[in-house]
């Protein structure tokens, strides 16, 4: 049995716990009784109310739903991180390294606010996405590869999408615009693609010029702040979360006051940003440049 003190890594095995119950068919009722467990006990351990949580359950559910080894290693070592006030997920430690945990977050997110020093995952070409794919993963099978880079498109659907789709502000850092990521090719198309995407009334694209130098005083290092609202008048159904990635995990933070922090950074990288337009027109300008 594991006690977990941050409600993000409760929240997470929820959701996977849900998909994967739904998923197989399975009612709550038909899984409790499954592993000889109370249905109150799964609906709970489905909407992360669950305070303490037995790996022994995770496993069973899992097993029960047809879950691959990957996702019950995965779920399991979700179970047995956390603390209260933020949460360190360290790749190829308990979770295992094929293991998007962040994929969950995102799909769950009614906003997204960011500052980035390569183009994000959602704005991303597929070969753009391809070349960082396999860069990061040189050992995996190019179908494992091709994998990956479907799973990423089918996630900018939520941006694209007819119906509510999802508000994303996004900083870029001007490095962007001259880091090149596989060919001058790719980079001329993902560069227009930024130019294109940022005209839809749900996106808004900022380049961080060089000239603006270090605005805070100090670096942040990418960021994205992750709000759940719900539905208009139903109030916020979890709290938001800042994700901040780095070369060998991620760190998750749940605690209100270093949000309200990363907005107020965001907040001043914005002001002193380049307008939408001009970030338009410069990201134009460097696409023909590729182009030559």
């Amino acid at each position: 049995m594991t006690d977990i003190g941050s409600t993000l890594p409760r929240r997470q095995i929820g959701r996977y716990l849900r998909d994967l119950r739904q998923g197989a068919g399975l009612t709550i009722a038909e899984v409790a009784r499954r592993i000889e467990r109370g249905a109150t006990t799964v609906q709970r351990l489905e909407t992360g109310a669950a305070e303490r949580i037995r790996l022994w359950d995770i496993e069973a559910i899992c097993r029960v739903c047809g879950a691959d080894e990957t996702t019950i290693d995965a779920l399991k070592g979700l179970a047995q991180q956390g603390n209260s006030k933020s949460w360190w997920h360290q790749y190829g430690d308990l979770i295992p390294l094929n293991f998007d945990v962040y994929m969950g977050l995102e799909a769950d997110a009614r906003k997204l606010t960011s500052f980035q020093e390569l183009v994000p995952g959602l704005l991303q070409t597929s070969d753009y996405a391809r070349t960082l794919t396999r860069l990061a993963h040189p050992s995996e099978p190019d179908s494992e590869i091709a994998r990956r880079v479907e799973l990423r498109g089918r996630r900018q659907i939520m941006l694209t999408k007819k119906n509510n789709p999802v508000p994303f502000e996004v900083i870029l850092d001007e490095s962007v615009l001259h880091r090149v990521i596989g060919s001058r090719r790719i980079m001329e198309a993902q560069l227009r693609h930024l130019a294109d995407i940022g005209t839809r009334a749900n996106i808004g694209i900022r380049i961080l010029p060089f000239g603006a130098g270090v605005p805070l005083g100090d670096l942040t290092g990418p960021f994205t702040i992750l709000d759940f609202d719900g539905p208009a008048g139903a109030g916020p159904f979890a709290p938001p979360v800042v994700y901040a990635e780095g070369y060998t995990g991620a760190m998750y933070f749940d605690d209100l006051r270093l949000i309200d922090r990363y907005r107020g950074a965001h907040a001043g990288l914005w002001r002193v940003a380049l307008g939408e337009q001009e970030s338009r027109q410069l990201l134009r300008e460097k696409a023909r440049e590729f182009a030559r």
